[in-house]
């Protein structure tokens, strides 16, 4: 099987937003070159984890005396992507599977996501003729300064949602919240 690359280099665009209201929101990762456009299914938790994972490999790459590439820790305010998703958001696949990596001949931080796996019905091949390879991916190669601001938009997404309960630190839903601390 031969998979579908959803390749950006150089993208006009790459940046974490959600679809719906707090506490009901599909978070996507989404990438623009032109007029042409891909979005990915994220679960809250990955995107956290990406930005997190963003940050550190950006810091590693700053602290490396061997690597020329710097990674700003102050984004430049031309940088800066509050804007909504672009429309309309059609969800290609979601994501399971990420990978991070530098790439040294661009200077660039390589991003990839792979679709969830889906346990596969009985097709009567013998394990060793099945293909391993993935349907699609999503693959975006970004500079510093771009990684390092979608880092932080990813952040402030994630935590645009709910409140948290000063009590039981869970989300307080806009209809009320009914804590589930107990007194011991």
């Amino acid at each position: 099987m031969r998979t579908l690359v959803h390749e950006y280099d150089w993208p006009d665009r790459v940046v974490v937003g959600t679809v719906g209201r707090p506490g009901e929101r599909t978070f996507y990762l989404q990438a623009r070159a032109g007029a042409r456009f891909t979005s990915v299914a994220l679960e809250k938790e990955q995107s956290f984890l990406l930005a997190d994972k963003m940050d550190e490999l950006l810091d590693e790459l700053t602290a490396d005396e061997d690597n020329p590439v710097n990674a700003p820790t102050e984004i430049p305010v031309e940088l800066v992507d509050d804007d909504p998703l672009d429309q309309p958001v059609e969800e290609q696949f979601r994501a399971g599977a990420m990978r991070l990596a530098w790439d040294p001949r661009t200077a660039q931080v390589v991003l990839e996501a792979f679709p969830v796996e889906l346990p596969r019905e009985d097709d009567g091949l013998a394990p060793d003729e099945e293909d391993d390879e993935p349907s699609e991916m999503l693959r975006v190669r970004i500079p510093v300064g771009t990684a390092r601001a979608f880092a932080q938009r990813t952040r402030k997404v994630v935590h645009s949602g709910r409140p948290l309960c000063p009590l039981c630190g869970q989300p307080v839903n806009p209809d009320g919240h009914v804590c589930d601390l107990t007194e011991e």
